[in-house]
């Protein structure tokens, strides 16, 4: 073996000590979290419990109070190569309206420093029925077709970490399943990590290999790959997990 071969690949994000907020408030506190190449986060919590707010942290942007964040290796203070290797999600009212979808994807495909919108992203688009669309302005899309193009956005350039939020709120099931599919074949061949914030428990029972449950701003428990076979071959609801571990102390 040699010595490349033997030099260990460093997680699509590493999270250590994380504290965050807004002005005076902190909504996130000590939050540590790994997620590896190949692996599928989810991320629960009731609302308000800084489940976004962890995914901008995560994005770079919101910048931490104090801790350490880490994209492949490469410290978020490097926010040029960091960012080289992430694609995030955004929340759908956050797409430019006055743009149409294909600008939207010119514009991050340019980003990424690529001279085209990536094939593989266009024939997402054209399974996903939105290739015929693409001429139009985003503010004429519904909320499913802004969803779908959100989550195209974080696919351009083959990054290493895909983030969303709550991705598939107003898609229909057929789109919905397809994206979980193309997500889950991504992390199935080691290409990317998912990190996903979502009420979903369908989502995490049959794509997740890791859960992670937040409250009151600190993760409260985390679920590996092991633990969530393990819950599955007893066949305990993960709903049941999450609230057993909400009411421990």
């Amino acid at each position: 073996m040699s010595t490349t071969e033997m030099q260990p690949v460093a997680p699509a994000l590493s999270i250590r000590g994380l504290t965050a907020g807004y002005d005076a408030h902190a909504v996130l506190r000590e939050i540590d979290l790994q997620i590896a190449i190949g692996e599928w986060c989810v991320v629960f919590g009731p609302n308000g419990s800084g489940k976004s707010t962890l995914l901008y942290a995560a994005a770079g942007l919101l910048l931490p109070r104090s801790g350490r964040i880490e994209l492949s290796g490469v410290p978020l203070e490097d926010a040029a190569r960091a960012k080289r290797t992430l694609g995030y999600g955004c929340a759908p009212e956050r797409l430019p309206g006055l743009l149409t979808g294909r600008q939207c994807l010119q514009v991050y495909a340019a980003a990424k420093g690529l001279r085209e919108i990536d094939p593989g992203v266009l024939e997402l688009a054209e399974a996903l029925a939105l290739s015929a669309h693409l001429e139009r302005y985003v503010d004429t899309y519904s909320l499913g077709m802004r969803q779908k193009l959100a989550t195209l956005l974080a696919l351009i350039g083959a990054p290493r970490l895909i983030v969303l939020d709550e991705a598939f709120n107003g898609l229909d099931p057929a789109s919905a399943a397809l994206l979980k599919r193309h997500l889950r074949r991504l992390t199935d061949e080691r290409r990317a990590a998912v990190l996903l914030a979502t009420h979903a428990l369908e989502i995490a029972e049959r794509y997740a290999d890791r859960v992670a449950l937040l409250l009151e701003g600190r993760i409260r428990r985390v679920w590996d790959r092991a633990e969530l076979a393990a819950q599955r071959a007893a066949g305990t609801p993960l709903e049941e997990l999450l609230a057993a571990a909400a009411a421990a102390p």
